[in-house]
């Protein structure tokens, strides 16, 4: 297997007898809007038995080309590509799709708007363009993927990014980690619903498969496989629906689905042989004759069970490693299986089979699910600040099990994510108002009691996120408006917590440090109470810490941002960096006056601040940017050895910043909101593997001298600043010491890690037992949708059900539906 190539991408084709097509792909992958050096074509000859490979060969010679010694099928035949190409990007082309020249940018830039994005599903239209190939995904409750409005006209609304179960092999992307993380396509299923069932299992380990309409690519009228025979694409459809079942669905919904697949791929058999099957009923008198003439397409479904079983073996070992490894809910994947309650044929005697089952058997009913909803105050898009990511990394995490909704109080831009992302005003309590209803927890930060009577006044489980001690922030951000004014914004922020912390049901903090500090609120406010010690004692399940965290996924650098392209900072520079935002608690004047005493001896030494205007529009710059810039301009260091960004550093692109950056720092003053912060910007560096210069004081401070992460100093001491700056720039030995230990460190950091008692809390979210006992709230946890096994019927479900067939199977298929039900009253 060859090396991966970073941002190179390898599209395979797999040709089986088809190379006028293969040739006329190849033809048209040569003109897309792609560097060629970042463009690698892999054509898997699939032995077709003639002199295909020859024909490629020579029309094409810049293709790799392998030889397979037999036809592997689909699955095995992108697999086999795979294995030999080298691209970060594995791209799949149907032999007979032609890309748009956005095809392969568009599905990159999906994949660098996220780590989390497995896999992209391109758009994929007819030869021609007019009619949808695929526009989205589903997945019926027997185990049949499908295309919902294929071969219908291109809708005229616009199309938008989204979260799949799965994309077309026609056309799809994945990343070459996550594939061979997947073991690529099940070659057990040799061609049909091979790209379902890896779009399913992607979506179980947690990896994101997103639509992305910009990505576009036109595919011929599929080949039919009448040469082969009907019955051979019947087989392989019931066997394959059998195979991702089986292997995806978790224990207790394949219990309940699996009997009735069954039964329904014996009745579709049945229906599609036209046979009678009480022709077997002793009272009827039947032919005795131990032999019948039989259609192939019912045998097709007997068979399709019988290599069901044949199989079973290796699929139990399947189906043990995916369900072991599963971080995805089935009721989180539900919600991207579209309509279920699809029958997918239309004769009378099947759906009336069809009918009896889904009547019987719980298939059809979405399994319950907690509803989220998450409130932050800051703007949620490219550019985020530390709440809103914080918020963010809450709804990635709590929507791999539950159905979540993030709101922004002050903005959103079109971002892709596996959750629903909301923009409600201050004061739209009408807008709160319905989502606070539809939802069971309601986690929020900030201001959101204070904005909606809706919050105030709700019966829905509350978990306030007071990771920000906004009273604490206002000593000092408040101290220089005047004796009155700063009374007021202590006194209001004071009054904004302990409104949340007499009502909240569970609390999150950043640090032991802050739960301590709330602890004492907390009883001050009398819920620190008998009914919540009773059981209880370390009241854990009253306050807990979720520190801020950090991605898994290390930063990755994609393009040159400062080194070499700032005017002044060279490739060979040794460059600190301050990460976030500049405000007037923190004490940047210490650090440049550092900087300029250290540039007489370095000159070489560069200090980059990354953040001056804060994304939300309501967070102003503050004097302290204004002052720090003076003072670099009155030491001559100015835009010579300290830098100042003008704006904000987009979420996605700080990654490129930190891996260009030497070391870490951060210095404050020595205060009461020193003590009880948690800067955020830390968790930067330790992502990035900075060594790191910070203030004594704080919670981090302790953290990084306990751990050897960097050197710590007192607040305001500008020399023993400047020799930390030189150890930490130009000492070798202390470098690496300090990057082995935060590698160790960093570990405990990671979202997955300091969100668990979020997670475990809204796995199984109650009310604070002492708001139970006064009767602010009822007993109950969430609340839970009990399931009643009902036969759907009616004009709601007759209406629903004609746009269904209408969507995916045109006029032909309503008018079949409407005399089958006129037929069977």
């Amino acid at each position: 297997m060859p090396a991966t190539r970073p941002g190179v991408v390898s599209v395979v084709l797999v040709n089986f007898r088809g190379t006028d097509d293969t040739l006329t792909a190849i033809e048209h992958l040569g003109r897309l809007d792609w560097p060629a050096d970042r463009l690698e074509i892999v054509v898997v000859e699939n032995a077709s038995g003639d002199d295909s490979a020859a024909r490629i060969r020579a029309a094409a010679p810049h293709v790799l080309l392998i030889e397979s010694k037999s036809n592997l099928g689909f699955a095995g035949g992108c697999n086999l590509g795979v294995k030999e190409a080298s691209g970060e990007y594995v791209a799949f082309l149907n032999n007979d799709a032609k890309p748009d020249a956005a095809w392969v940018r568009a599905a990159v830039e999906r994949f660098e708007s996220s780590p989390s994005v497995g896999a992209v599903a391109s758009r994929v239209l007819d030869w021609e363009g007019q009619n949808v190939d695929f526009i989205g995904s589903a997945m019926t409750w027997f185990g049949q993927g499908y295309k919902p409005l294929t071969a219908q006209p291109v809708p005229s609304t616009p199309d938008v990014p989204h979260d799949v179960l799965f994309g077309t092999g026609s056309a799809m992307f994945v990343r070459r980690s996550v594939y061979e993380q997947l073991g690529g396509f099940d070659e057990r299923y040799f061609m049909f619903f091979e790209d379902v069932d890896l779009g399913w299992r992607l979506n179980l380990m947690g990896h994101r498969y997103v639509y992305e309409p910009a990505s576009l690519a036109y595919h011929k009228h599929h080949a039919s496989m009448s040469s082969f025979g009907a019955f051979k694409e019947t087989y392989l459809l019931e066997r394959n629906a059998l195979f991702t079942q089986y292997k995806n669905l978790g224990d207790e919904a394949l219990a309940n689905a699996l009997p009735a697949t069954l039964a329904l791929t014996v009745r579709r058999g049945v229906a599609k042989g036209e046979l009678d099957s009480t022709s077997f009923d002793l009272r009827k008198g039947a032919s005795n004759d131990p032999t019948m003439e039989i259609s192939k397409e019912t045998v097709a479904a007997v068979y399709a069970i019988d290599q069901f079983v044949e199989h079973l073996p290796s699929l139990v070992e399947s189906r043990e490693q995916i369900q072991r490894t599963r971080v995805v809910s089935d009721s989180r994947i539900w919600s991207l299986f579209g309509e279920t309650d699809a029958p997918s044929y239309t004769a009378e005697h099947y759906l009336e089979g069809y009918d009896k089952l889904v009547t019987a058997f719980p298939v059809t009913e979405s399994p319950d699910v907690t509803r989220v909803l998450i409130i932050t105050g800051d703007p949620i898009g490219v550019k985020m600040a530390g709440p809103a990511i914080r918020a963010w990394s809450m709804a990635e995490a709590l929507a791999k099990d539950n159905l979540v909704t993030l709101v922004s109080l002050s903005g959103v831009e079109p971002v892709s994510a596996p959750f629903d992302i909301v923009h409600i005003r201050p004061g739209d309590d009408r807008s709160m108002r319905k989502l606070e209803r539809e939802s069971d927890v309601i986690v929020f930060q900030g201001l959101a009691m204070a904005l909606f009577d809706s919050l105030r006044k709700t019966d829905r489980i509350i978990v306030a996120d007071v990771y920000d001690p906004m009273h604490l922030e206002q000593l000092e951000q408040g101290k220089e408006l005047g004796r009155e004014q700063w009374d007021k914004q202590v006194g209001d922020a004071t009054d904004v917590l302990n409104e949340q912390l007499e009502r909240g049901d569970f609390f999150l903090c950043a640090s032991e440090r802050q739960r301590h500090f709330y602890l004492g609120q907390l009883a001050a406010l009398g819920r620190i109470n008998p009914a919540n010690y009773a059981d209880d004692p370390d009241l854990d399940h009253l306050i807990d810490v979720v520190p801020f965290g950090l991605s898994e996924t290390p930063p990755a650098h994609e393009r040159d941002v400062l080194k070499g392209v700032l005017p002044g900072i060279g490739a060979d520079d040794k460059l600190l960096l301050w990460s976030g935002g500049l405000y007037n608690w923190f004490d940047p004047k210490s650090l440049i006056s550092a900087v300029a005493k250290l540039s007489e001896t370095h000159d070489d030494v560069r200090l980059f601040f990354q953040g001056t205007k804060h994304p939300h529009p309501g967070v102003p710059e503050m004097a302290i940017v204004a002052e720090s810039r003076g003072l670099a301009r009155d030491l001559g260091v100015l835009d010579r050895s300290v830098f100042f960004n003008s704006s904000w550093v987009d979420y996605a692109d700080r990654q490129n910043y930190l891996t260009e950056a030497d070391a870490g720092v951060s210095t404050h003053f020595s205060h009461v909101e020193t003590t009880f912060s948690f800067r955020t910007r830390i968790l930067d560096y330790l992502w990035a593997g900075l060594p790191m210069v910070v203030t004594a004081g704080d919670h981090f401070a302790q953290l990084v001298e306990e751990e050897k992460l960097g050197v710590v100093v007192p607040s305001g001491d500008v020399d023993a600043l400047a020799a930390a700056l030189e150890t930490v720039l130009y000492d070798e030995k202390f470098i690496a010491s300090a990057k082995r230990n935060i590698q160790r460190v960093r570990k405990r950091y990671f979202w997955n890690v300091v969100l668990a008692p979020l997670v475990d809390f809204v796995a199984d979210p109650r009310h604070a037992a002492d708001l139970v006992a006064k009767g602010v709230v009822g007993a109950g946890g969430a609340p839970r949708k009990t399931t009643t096994r009902r036969k759907k019927h009616g004009i709601r479900h007759d209406v629903g059900l004609f746009f269904h067939y209408m969507k995916n199977g045109g006029p032909a298929v309503v008018a079949k539906k409407v005399r089958s039900r006129l037929g069977r009253r």
